[in-house]
């Protein structure tokens, strides 16, 4: 009995030894990992192959979908319910919570090998309170447009997708050159209040309204800020005359972007906007300079859409080759997989 106990313990042993890439129970044993720099500028170690991934905003999702990733889906934001007309295939994945909190246990059930998340939230507790359980935390905004094509190159070096991250970071690039080019040139930019889904509150360095309204050839009024999301008063606004206004719409406001089809909500919001009390001084309303935009096209991976539709209403006769509309049907197709539909801006 002994011996046999003996020969058995040894046959393990050379089963679990033998040079394979799977060890017991089928986990990955090939040692491999790459070292990114993540949103935050930390040096983090990421352990391949990565295939479950749980993924807790729309702007990772969208980025990993473009990539032909969404088979490594097996988890997602609470949120996307919201929006079940753009995410046909993942809208019915597990949901474990929001950008900016998760429920643990629910992850923990999932098994994911990384969960995919913005660079500040959720809080570092989540590390904490994962990384005990084999599962990796993956920092990563992909809503700063001056660092979009670095962070899809990223993940898709985490994925092995890395010639269609490559593909889609070429595209990007392009396309915000084409805009740079032609606005480089202007001297006057005008000057633009970029107002969030509450009233009054705007973009500030650091935010994504800020980066959209620099790259389209904006001065916005708030850069000068020293937080990204700042509450305003009219009566600041008014003393620094704005020559354009442009306001965002979320889920929360009404249903613009892919599942809305009538515009008549964005027109009551801009209706809105030029009726507010002696803004009637202000250049932007004298002469209707007033718009509204989707937060699909805002920030995230479709802000060079956004960018477009800005750089077009800053600069109307520099501008008019470009077609925004055409730019995001050619991506919704090419990359997302989906049709065109929506409505994005208004007017």
């Amino acid at each position: 009995m002994k011996k046999y106990l003996i020969l058995l313990f040894l046959a393990i042993l050379v089963l679990f030894w033998l040079p394979s890439e799977q060890g017991l129970f089928g986990q990955p044993l090939t040692g491999k990992s790459i070292t990114i720099k993540d949103a935050t500028g930390t040096q983090v170690e990421v352990r391949l192959p990565v295939k479950r991934l749980v993924v807790l905003n729309s702007d990772a999702l969208e980025v990993i979908r473009s990539l032909g990733a969404s088979d490594l889906v097996v988890g997602v934001y609470s949120d996307i319910s919201k929006n079940p007309l753009f995410w046909p295939e993942l809208k019915e994945r597990p949901k474990v919570g929001t950008w900016k909190e998760i429920n643990y246990e629910r992850v923990i059930e999932l098994n994911p090998d990384a969960v995919v998340c913005y660079g500040s939230r959720p809080g570092r507790d989540m590390e904490k309170k994962l990384q005990s359980f084999g599962i990796q935390i993956i920092r990563l905004d992909f809503f700063k447009p001056d660092t979009l094509e670095k962070e899809i190159k990223t993940l898709g070096k985490i994925l092995d997708k890395e010639s269609q991250a490559r593909k889609i970071a070429d595209w990007y690039h392009y396309h915000l050159n084409q805009v740079q080019e032609m606005v480089k040139s202007e001297a006057a930019r005008p000057k633009v209040y970029m107002e969030g889904d509450s009233n009054y509150h705007t973009a500030g360095p650091g935010s994504g309204g800020n980066d959209i309204c620099m790259y389209a050839g904006g001065s916005n009024i708030a850069a000068n800020f020293s937080i990204p999301y700042p509450e305003v008063t009219p009566e600041w606004i008014l003393t620094r005359n704005p020559d354009v206004i442009v306001k965002m719409t979320t889920s929360s406001t009404c249903s613009s972007g892919y599942g809305m089809t009538d515009a008549r909500i964005l027109e009551k919001i801009r209706a809105e906007i030029l009726s507010r009390p002696a803004w009637t001084y202000t250049n932007a309303v004298k002469k209707e300079r007033i718009f509204v935009i989707a937060n699909e096209i805002w920030t995230g991976p479709r802000a060079i859409i956004g960018i477009c539709y800005l750089a077009k209403w800053f600069f109307p006769e520099r501008t008019v080759s470009l077609d925004p509309m055409a730019l995001h049907k050619e991506y919704l197709e090419e990359f997302q997989k989906v049709s065109y539909q929506g409505v994005y801006v208004y007017p």
